[in-house]
């Protein structure tokens, strides 16, 4: 890394900007990609510091069973009161070191209101086709590998993935010929993954859930943050913005303040942008209160902090015990068959993705009780799934904040759909030579795919965020993340987050530099 791109604060603890962007992960870190060449001085405020490279990156006993890279400390139940620590990364790059690389598009649904078994998901102040050139330009910069026409649920592409989809090893073609022969449309799923070889699917076996120190997987840092770097966009590492400070009358960002290796600064900015994920991003503004914003900043309609959403998830692991699974890169195959109402599904069930490939140290902190020895059989001979359903909005859901304490208010929603997607899928499993089904529902802690705590609408009465993403209330105020998510879909969130952030974009740096 340039000196240059990497800042820190003077003597007088003062830093200038014109773009203040908080937070290096898919919103942000694209944001400050396409932000490089605006003529505007950007700077990203990364409260982690770079991941290095190391052998440890790809060994899950480190990361599962040692925390290494865990450093993102305790939030807490808001019923119980009890800690949890959080699936979320204080790392350059944000989440995305340790995501799948899974880039779906959402349906075009998604953006309308869609009826569901437990109630409507909300629809979103802009449409599928407002967005699409967006997750063109969001594929080609984050190395798409996919095929349009697989899946029948794929909504309409001007343009062609960038690269041809990753094939299937032979237990996950097996499989697919299964599903295919059970009546459904398994497809190659999209992803960020760049291997060409066996030796290279290998070599980045446990990306899924691990960073990846071979530079095969396609996530924020290599792909927009170390590029927006090299093309003059600043960063500040190992600091936490703790407060927005506005104008006197509220309307304005003036600066923020931050913690960095241990002092207190002050960074003045024209427009901040916020993309700290959904729920340390409503924390912010609302330990931002003022006077002009006595509920927390940017709240006139009190619904910051609401509304919060993570989907309802399972792991779904099918074992032969006769059969091993020798597969190194397992998510090439999805089926989207339930993930609309039709014939046979009267409401939208969900997603089926595999997971990367699960190994022991992966499973252990779910069953603890288990000697290595069996978790090291079963994972040796399993099919590893993931399935998401969308969870609803409601205002209940919902981040609190209580001095330096996050609190998180959770009752999941929409519940019965997933269990019924469960229950489908182990029919369709067992049918494809897997007679033992174990299943996983995730938690408050697993919160990867958070969102919708600032949501976007046309209202300012009824949503936080405009169409653009910038608030009602604050005039130079965006949110990057996917806090402005009105409904969650069923599928992985981070293509979509970058290519609203290239959408943005343009209105964050308007008439700043004319």
């Amino acid at each position: 890394m340039a000196d240059l791109s990497v800042v820190t604060p003077g003597a007088t603890g003062e830093i200038d900007t014109d773009v203040l962007i908080i937070g290096s992960g898919m919103g942000g870190g694209t944001l400050a990609w396409a932000l490089r060449e605006s003529g505007a001085r950007v700077l990203i405020v990364e409260r982690g510091d770079f991941l290095p490279r190391e052998p440890e990156n790809a060994q899950p006993e480190q990361m599962y069973l040692k925390g290494r890279y865990k450093n993102a400390g305790h939030w807490y139940d808001g019923r119980t009161g009890e800690p949890f620590a959080p699936g979320v990364y204080y790392w350059v790059g944000g989440n995305t070191k340790f995501y799948g690389a899974s880039l779906p598009r959402f349906r075009r649904s998604d953006f309308t209101e869609v009826e569901h078994q437990e109630g409507r998901s909300r629809a979103w102040p802009f449409s599928y086709d407002d967005l699409e050139p967006f997750y063109g330009q969001a594929e080609r910069l984050f190395d798409a590998h996919g095929q349009v026409g697989e899946d029948p649920t794929e909504p309409p592409h001007s343009t062609s993935y960038p690269f041809p989809p990753l094939e299937h090893e032979p237990t996950i073609q097996r499989f697919a010929d299964s599903l295919k022969a059970q009546g459904l449309h398994p497809f190659r799923t999209p992803n960020a993954l760049n291997v060409e070889s066996q030796a290279d699917r290998a070599a980045v076996t446990t990306a899924d859930g691990c960073p990846d120190g071979t530079g095969r997987k396609a996530e924020a840092e290599n792909k927009v943050v170390r590029p927006a770097l090299a093309a003059g966009v600043k960063i500040l590492v190992r600091t936490e913005v703790t407060k927005l400070i506005t104008s006197e009358d509220g309307r304005r960002i003036v600066a923020a303040e931050a913690r960095s290796d241990g002092r207190t600064i002050r960074i003045t900015a024209k427009r901040v942008a916020l993309a700290a994920g959904a729920v340390n991003s409503a924390a912010l503004l609302l330990r931002s209160a003022t006077p002009a914003h006595p509920a927390g900043l940017a709240n006139s309609s009190g619904l910051l902090g609401r509304n919060y959403m993570v989907h309802n998830s399972t792991f779904f692991v099918g074992v032969n015990p006769l059969r091993t699974n020798p597969t190194q890169w397992q998510k090439t195959l999805g089926i989207n068959d339930f993930y609309e109402a039709g014939e046979g599904t009267p409401f939208p069930l969900g997603n089926l993705q595999m997971l990367g490939k699960l190994r022991a140290p992966m499973l252990k902190p779910a069953r603890a009780w288990a000697p290595m020895w069996a978790l090291d059989f079963m994972s040796a001979r399993s099919l590893d799934i993931y399935l998401t359903t969308e969870d609803l909005p409601s205002r209940d859901n919902r981040v609190r904040v209580d001095g330096d304490r996050i609190l998180i208010d959770w009752t999941p929603t929409n519940v019965a759909p997933h269990r019924e997607l469960v229950r489908r899928v182990t029919k369709l499993v067992r049918k494809a030579g897997y007679p033992l089904i174990f299943t996983q529902r995730m938690g408050i802690e697993t919160n990867s795919h958070m969102c919708g705590t600032a949501v976007a609408g046309h209202d300012p009465t009824g949503s936080v965020l405009d169409a653009s993403c910038r608030s009602h209330d604050v005039e130079n105020l965006w949110l990057a993340d996917a806090s402005f998510f009105p409904s969650s879909a069923a599928l992985n969130p981070a293509l979509t987050i970058a290519a609203n952030a290239l959408r943005i974009a343009p209105s964050v740096v308007a008439g700043l530099t004319a």
